[in-house]
This record gives structure tokens, C-alpha cells and sequence, in this order.
């Protein structure tokens, strides 16, 4: 059945060149495959298991003290924790950069499984390993996520009204999302009544589950992540931007500098040049796709008729310059939320008071009165 000696699973020991014995497994919903490579590339074993912790754990067990290079997505997060649990050097692939694979032209998950082993075993930085958060983390965000996902499906059904009533020449009123089933009731016809009466009962009760949502936001982050008081000093940043920025990075202490805060949350445009060419592109948009909207929401409040002054506002106006440039303010809004992401990590590592104008002070610029 297999190759290898029982020492080789109970004592992997590195060869002359000293790279580990590697499991490469490609992750699926019910059954993944696995391949086994020795330090100098033999191949031990390889086969299939069952997508089920009894199972796994049999498998990791049997490889204690190899190395596991699994890819991220669904099923990694458990996976990578019971890896550790067996003894396993968990390395987590991002599929971002395991192009081998995502565009292979002849792609199945027995060749996924050979060239993770592979990649992991020659040089794991390649794969660019990201960290799962702890299982705590990971079920206190998908609180946040399950109300990402409400008030998508309120949206939703907001303009879906909005568009039946625009095809009856009707427009219904600009008011916020949570204010809009009140608003909106008087301008429905009774012709459409059977249509959109449904509708509106539904975005009620969509509110009322947001509303439960933001409610539990406020003790979950005073009581568990008491960070998140530090981090609401900052005008703009509230319960949910706080505890969601906490519960992204987990660990303040992951980044050598502050400022790689803002290209772990996608904030930083991409880089393409080659000889003079050097053209301005958008940024990666990789990370926490929903941490990166709140922060540029936050940005759009500091940089908004209502935000104070301070250090942000005043950099975010510095970029925009004279005129009613629309790209410029885009550019400004992407810049101060990169900005403000690399300052709330500042405040979490250092636990200092929030100062809006520090830098204002330090450099000797007017204050407002």
C-alpha cells in the first residue's frame, strides 16, 4: 500500500538537503485528495479521505511532525486548527498565489493535491501563508457577516421597489434604508399593493433583526475586545468598524510595520511597471472585502460635511486640491481609509489617547477655533 517505513510517519527526518516530508491535501466537501512527498521529492503515498474529523485526525496522525500545506477557503479554517491539534506544520496556501493551480489548464484535485506538497515542501513562502484566526475570532466575525448579509438582503429589496414603482412613474423617497418602509408606504398605488406590501413587511423585519444585530455589537466589544473603546476614539469609528477592524487582524503584533496594514486590507494600488511605464492602477482589494468597505465609509464621514477637523480630514483635502475632481475625491476617500487603518493599529499596539491633531501640532499648522 505504501512505500514508506513506520519511521518515516512517527520521526520524519529531513534530507540531505533539509526539506520536510509534506502532505499536500486539496481541499474538498466530501472527499480530498492527499499526497505525500519525502524531503527529497519520493513520493510516500497518496490516496483519498473522508471529509470528516475522525478520518482527518487519522490521517494527520499518522504524519505527525510533517508539514500540511492545505489552500484556503471553505473548509480550511477547522482543517488548519485540527493539523495543528495532530502535531502538523500547518501552512495555509493563498489561492491567490498558487496561480499553478487556479489556472491550470488541466486541473484535478489528485495534480492540486501533488503540487501544494510540492510547492510546501521546496519553499513554502511562495504560497504566501496566510493565518486563520482562532475559532473564537472566527465565530464573533461571522456575528458581523450574518449582518453584512441582512443588510444586503434589505438593499436588495429596497431597489427592487424602487424599481417597480420607477416603472409605474412613481420615485419613492431618498431616505436612509432604515427609514425607508415608513416613508415609502403612502407612495405605493393600490394596484401594486399585492406586489410590494410583502416587500415592505419583509425590509420591517429585516430592520428589526439589524437593530438585534447592532445591539449585541456594544457589550460583545466592551466585554470581550475592550480594545475597541480605544479605537472608538477616532470620529467615525464606531462599534461595528472597531470590533470588525479587532476581529480581521486578531494579532496587532502580525505586522512589522504598521503601514503593511493597508496592503494586508487590499488599500494599496497595484504595482505594473517595467522600463518607463509605471501607469496608476486600482488598488488589490485583498483582505476582508467587508473591512475595507467600512473603513472607506468611515473615510467618507471624515472627509463629509459633518466630520471635525483633524489629521485625516486634513490629509484626505490635501489629495483632493482645489476643484470638484470626482476622481480625486475617490483616490482621497481609498487614502485616508488606508490612513486610518494603519492609525487604529497604532492606537491598538501603542494604547495611546487619540490626539485628532497631532500631526497638525508637531508640524505647527493653524488650528481651527
Amino acid at each position: 500500500m505504501t512505500d514508506r517505513t513506520p519511521s518515516k510517519a512517527s520521526n520524519p527526518t529531513l534530507t540531505s538537503v533539509q526539506l520536510p516530508t509534506t502532505v499536500g491535501l486539496d481541499l474538498s466537501d466530501r472527499v480530498s485528495h492527499y499526497h505525500v512527498q519525502r524531503g527529497d521529492g519520493v513520493k510516500l503515498l497518496e490516496g483519498k479521505v473522508g471529509m470528516t474529523r475522525a478520518q482527518l485526525a487519522k490521517l494527520f496522525q499518522d504524519w505527525k511532525g510533517c508539514r500540511l500545506v492545505i489552500e484556503a477557503g471553505g473548509h480550511s479554517p477547522w482543517v488548519s486548527r485540527l493539523g495543528t491539534e495532530c502535531g502538523l506544520e500547518v501552512v495555509v496556501a493563498n489561492p491567490r498565489r498558487v496561480e499553478l493551480i487556479t489556472k491550470s489548464d488541466r486541473k484535478t484535485d489528485r495534480k492540486d493535491a501533488k503540487l501544494l506538497a510540492e510547492l510546501g515542501r521546496t519553499n513554502k513562502d511562495l504560497l504566501a501563508p496566510i493565518r486563520h484566526r482562532s475559532q473564537q475570532a472566527q465565530a464573533d466575525l461571522a456575528v458581523l457577516r450574518s449582518r453584512d448579509e441582512v443588510v444586503r438582503m434589505r438593499t436588495a429589496l429596497i431597489n427592487h421597489m424602487r424599481g417597480v414603482l420607477k416603472s409605474y412613474g412613481l420615485r419613492a423617497p431618498k431616505v436612509s434604508a432604515a427609514a425607508f418602509g415608513a416613508r415609502v408606504v403612502d407612495s405605493v398605488p393600490a394596484e401594486l399593493a399585492a406586489a410590494l406590501q410583502p416587500i415592505l413587511r419583509l425590509i420591517a423585519a429585516l430592520n428589526g433583526e439589524i437593530k438585534a444585530f447592532d445591539k449585541a455589537l456594544e457589550p460583545l466589544g466592551a466585554e470581550r475586545y475592550p480594545v475597541t473603546q480605544l479605537l472608538r476614539q477616532i470620529v467615525g469609528v464606531g462599534p461595528l468598524v472597531s470590533l470588525r477592524f479587532v476581529l480581521t487582524l486578531e494579532d496587532p503584533a502580525r505586522f512589522a510595520n504598521t503601514r503593511s496594514v493597508g496592503s494586508y486590507l487590499g488599500l494599496v494600488p497595484r504595482k505594473r511597471s517595467s522600463g518607463d511605464a509605471n501607469p496608476q492602477l486600482r488598488i488589490t482589494k485583498a483582505g476582508d472585502g467587508g473591512m475595507r468597505q467600512l473603513l472607506v465609509l468611515a473615510a467618507c464621514y471624515i472627509l463629509g460635511p459633518f466630520g471635525p477637523d483633524c489629521d485625516l480630514r486634513r490629509f484626505g483635502f490635501k489629495l483632493i486640491g482645489p476643484g470638484t475632481d470626482k476622481r480625486a475625491k475617490k483616490r482621497a476617500r481609498v487614502a485616508v481609509a488606508r490612513k486610518l487603518a494603519v492609525l487604529m493599529l497604532h492606537l491598538w499596539r501603542t494604547g495611546e489617547a487619540y490626539d485628532p491633531l497631532h500631526l497638525a501640532k508637531k508640524l505647527g499648522e493653524p488650528l481651527a477655533v
